[in-house]
């Protein structure tokens, strides 16, 4: 492809040389009453789709399984002061989510209170009240607990009501058996009850719970590795308390309880069983173009943020001036050319304008949620187009000539009859070689030293809230023109499936880049003096 015919795609799906169409909703050009008026509709419409995104409630079951014996007073204490923090931390965030809050503490089998119940609960009052007037650390016999008793009992003795299910379990000790210690232990040979590791994680599955430990001590470390050698990897947070005030624990508890929330929302709306579908055929050919119909719809995009400030802000992409329409008139293939895990895509032409463009259409093959995924595909689009300019000025200023720059994601919206159907377009790369130069994971394919500096700058200039991978699409002799990016950010609830949070950009970027020259160039920090 030659370069003017890319600058040319870039023009046209950055929104450029469209002033004529373009109606934003704040200074909207002066047009006929009748077609301002059909435009509000559309805009009105718009927007209630994105604010019914927004208001499907999210209920979350959260239960906390607590060591209570004597040396767990100041976590007792911590789950106690940290709990109104964690509801009006997702109120703030997320409003979506609803906290249903249960605990289950255990001590040991010596104990005449051996295991206490506070059943789910919306009300955070009346759990800090439980904790308060009923939960005493006191107890304990030998070094192991009854560990698995405790989680037995959370998963059978609690109402679990909803999809999304979290247990948090914080303790200093292991379970009882040679298998998890070489402790004092009463029971070296395990649980006097029959229960196991095995059975306990089970029940843990079959119910579709998912489990989070905060580490306190090195004693659990092998209870750790043979749970995660029956249920698999999961998240285990430092929680030791050495040298740390009641407000700094506070603060580590309600971090670790913040990240468990979001990441098993995530997980748990990923993992969701989608219905059957039908797949279509595929025809890999250019259709007649002559043959087909001309069809209209809406183009829209999002107003470029101005600061770092409106990159944080998930509402900036929910205000009425920040989205922007265009109309659009276009033809597509009748058959899909291919199709991948989640999309198929149309050869298409856009016939708005005299100059016509080849283009692609891409459709979700799983209906449910598609406009959700359109509006995640574009606010990544739309953020990394901004960093992009950010990077350039600053690879300018220090004599770096070769650009990092992206096509901004457009959704389309055709309306026919009382149906309603939202796609992406981007464009058709003819004769361009298309290079995946790294991935989500951090694996890089081919290496070039301005896309690794590219990812550094956005960690760096985003204060480490989110980093840019997933780098794909061409190169040419001044720049990198690339789409379809993947966000790595510490809000787990933005950017769609391929957002792995603060592990994403942990173990996928951090662990794996090596700075050079041009990050050095740029001033960027080390990222060894970073981790």
């Amino acid at each position: 492809m030659s370069k003017r015919k890319l600058r040319t795609i870039t023009s046209w799906f950055c929104g450029k040389n469209v002033a004529t169409e373009t109606v934003t909703l704040v200074d909207s050009q002066k047009q006929e009453n009748g077609e301002k008026v059909g435009e509000k509709k559309i805009i009105s419409e718009i927007l209630d789709d994105i604010n019914n995104i927004s208001k499907v409630d999210i209920n979350v079951d959260l239960c906390f399984v607590l060591d209570c014996t004597g040396s767990m007073g100041s976590y007792i204490a911590a789950a106690k002061d940290c709990i109104q923090q964690v509801v009006e931390h997702m109120e703030r965030t997320n409003p979506n989510i609803k906290l249903w809050i249960g605990f289950c503490g255990y001590r040991d089998h010596c104990d005449s209170n051996r295991l206490q119940i506070f059943d789910f609960t919306d009300s955070h009052l009346e759990f800090k009240r439980y904790l308060t007037d009923e939960v005493i650390a006191d107890g304990g016999g030998d070094a192991p607990e009854d560990v698995l008793g405790g989680l037995d009992a959370a998963i059978n003795n609690l109402s679990w009501r909803h999809s999304t299910r979290i247990l948090f379990h914080l303790g200093d000790c292991p379970p009882h058996g040679r298998r998890f210690t070489r402790l004092k232990d009463d029971y070296p040979k395990g649980d006097p009850n029959g229960l196991t590791a095995e059975s306990v994680i089970s029940g843990i599955r079959s119910s579709g719970i998912h489990y989070y430990f905060g580490k306190i001590t090195n004693k659990t470390d092998e209870m750790v590795r043979v749970f995660r050698g029956i249920m698999g990897k999961f998240l285990v947070f430092d929680l030791t308390s050495e040298g740390l005030d009641p407000e700094e624990l506070v603060a580590k508890v309600f971090e670790s309880i913040c990240s468990s929330i979001t990441t098993t929302v995530t997980i748990t709306s990923t993992m969701e069983k989608t219905r059957q579908r039908k797949m279509l055929e595929k025809d890999s050919r250019e259709p007649d173009w002559n043959m087909l119909p001309v069809k209209n719809g809406e183009l829209l995009y999002y107003r470029l943020p101005g600061t770092l400030t409106d990159i944080k802000d998930p509402r900036y992409f929910k205000r009425r001036s920040n989205l922007i329409l265009r109309k659009f008139s276009y033809k597509h293939a009748p058959k899909p050319f291919s199709s991948g895990a989640e999309r198929y895509a149309y050869f298409a032409l856009d016939v708005t304008q005299e100059f016509i463009e080849k283009i692609v259409i891409k459709e979700r093959i799983e209906k449910a949620n598609s406009f959700e995924r359109c509006l995640e595909a574009i606010e990544s689009s739309t953020i990394s187009y901004f960093l992009s300019k950010e990077f350039n000025s600053a690879t300018a200023r220090v004599g770096i000539n070769k650009e990092v720059n992206f096509l901004k994601v457009q959704i389309m919206r055709r309306t026919a009859g009382f149906s309603t159907r939202y796609y992406t377009i981007e464009p058709k790369f003819c004769d361009a070689e298309f290079k995946r130069f790294n991935v989500n994971n951090g694996v890089i394919k081919e290496y070039h030293s301005i896309l690794e500096a590219f990812a550094h700058f956005t960690y760096e200039y985003t204060n480490g809230y989110l980093v840019v991978y997933d780098l794909q699409g061409v190169e040419l002799t001044d720049e990198f023109l690339l789409t379809d990016p993947a966000i790595h950010c510490k809000d787990r609830l933005r950017f769609g499936r391929t957002n792995l949070g603060k592990r994403g950009i942990e173990e996928c970027f951090l662990a794996n880049h090596k700075c050079d020259s041009i990050c050095r160039k740029l001033g960027l920090s080390e990222i060894s003096r970073l981790n």
